[in-house]
């Protein structure tokens, strides 16, 4: 959905940039290209033609920013009003708090809980899963196996069917030791009175802090009823959009639930317990222009990165070895998907094909290979690797000496970009940019 919706949004742009001059038949254009994009995403036609007004009476009406081009003005227009359309985001606190997962089954609930509770340990909070899905056969012992992948403990009891008294002897234990408690609920198939009752009745023995509404994209606009019913029931405070990836139907899932003015928290679009994306309307609509979301980067970076990993200052000063690149290849599988990262970078509109990633991964684990061939020393002076060394290296990863001169040549093309950063001072031209949509890096 994002790619199909993020490639519609980008070409509508792109035709405007292309244009002599910004006229009502232009903006006009625009609009249209818009609502197609929007429409074939699933969002709801009330909210498209809402944005569509907004945005002709504003670009027709308002005067632009002194030093702004009619062009720019515009385009600045689209982007404040679709992120508009995307709501206010739910809030999320690093501190000590109980959240409270609901859900329909078949949601990705269980999977989202064990990636939230990722996302919590990544910040440096310890935290506690409790199990508290007596219905679903597995559902225990499905969130303790990825629970146990991340080092998380979860607490529940395979055999015990009252819900309600694992939480009571759940909270206690954890609350002595951990900051963030995470209660997985169960779900039905269709908002049951059992099941909104027995929700009701652990949020009051939690006294959870939040309560968070875990939602398929695939569900669409109907995500609107979902959040609307537990709302009422429980007050939900926060919306995780689960499966972006997988659906034409994600525009509507996000447009419905901001709708609600529930907010949405979270994103998930993969499977790994790293796939958990805090949604940001700001970086998600950037994102989808092809401007990236420097802000979403810079926090991946600092998370995955410490000094100790790479030191910066003395690549941009040319002291760039193989085994800087090897920490860097490290750091990158620890930032996440590398999909995911490569949408936070501003790259202007231009499209990757879904294949370059895949082969770029698998690479990237092949030069890890490789590269623990290699002696200390050619670790840091890869000018010393000739023919004979290469073959050895080669014979010790088990790849042909291609591979290995093919990871050679790709460490060259790293140092040469690394001195270009450097002959530029480092810095990113994006942030005028930047600055001019009224955004900050």
């Amino acid at each position: 959905m994002l790619d199909n919706l993020g490639a519609s949004l980008k070409d509508a742009v792109k035709k405007l940039a292309g244009r002599t001059v910004i006229d009502r038949a232009a903006v006009d254009e625009l609009v249209r290209d818009l609502q197609r994009a929007l429409l074939s995403a699933d969002v709801n036609v009330k909210l498209v033609m809402q944005l569509s007004q907004a945005i002709k009476q504003r670009a027709l009406d308002e005067e632009p920013p002194k030093g702004m081009g009619a062009r720019e003005h515009v385009l600045r227009i689209v982007y404040q009003e679709l992120v508009h359309l995307m709501g206010t985001p739910g809030t999320v606190t690093l501190e000590p708090q109980t959240i409270l997962m609901a859900g329909l089954q078949g949601s990705g609930k269980t999977t989202t809980t064990a990636k939230l509770a990722r996302f919590y340990q990544r910040k440096g909070l310890r935290v506690g899963v409790i199990c508290a899905d007596t219905f679903r056969p597995g559902a225990y012992d499905q969130l303790k196996t990825l629970c146990d992948r991340i080092s998380i403990p979860c607490y529940g009891d395979p055999y015990e069917t009252d819900a309600l008294k694992i939480v009571r002897e759940g909270l206690p234990r954890f609350r002595k030791v951990y900051e963030v408690i995470i209660i997985d609920t169960q779900g039905r198939h269709a908002l049951e009175d059992h099941l909104i009752e027995e929700i009701i009745n652990i949020n009051e023995i939690s006294h959870a802090d939040h309560r968070w509404l875990v939602i398929d994209a695939a569900l669409g606009q109907q995500a609107s009823e979902q959040a609307r019913r537990f709302h009422e029931a429980i007050g939900i405070d926060g919306v995780l959009v689960t499966k972006m990836d997988g659906t034409a139907k994600g525009g509507g899932a996000l447009s419905a639930v901001a709708e609600t003015q529930s907010g949405i928290a979270f994103i998930g679009s993969g499977e790994t317990s790293e796939d958990l994306e805090r949604f940001n309307p700001d970086g998600f609509i950037s994102r989808l222009l092809g401007m990236g979301d420097l802000k979403a980067l810079v926090e991946r970076v600092e998370e995955a990165i410490s000094a100790e990993d790479v030191d910066v200052n003395a690549m941009l000063k040319g002291k760039f070895t193989l085994r800087d690149m090897y920490g860097q290849l490290e750091t990158v599988n620890r930032m996440g998907p590398l999909k995911q990262v490569m949408s936070m970078l501003p790259l202007g509109g231009m499209q990757i094909p879904d294949d370059v990633y895949d082969i770029t991964s698998t690479k990237m684990a092949r030069y890890k290979v490789i590269m623990d061939s290699m002696t200390p020393s050619e670790l840091d002076d890869p000018s010393i690797i000739g023919s004979s060394r290469i073959q050895r290296i080669a014979r010790g990863a088990g790849v042909p000496p291609e591979d290995v001169r093919e990871l050679i040549k790709y460490y060259k093309t790293m140092q040469r970009a690394l001195k270009g950063m450097r002959g530029m001072g480092g810095k990113f031209n994006m942030q005028r940019m930047m600055k001019k949509f009224g955004r900050t890096p």
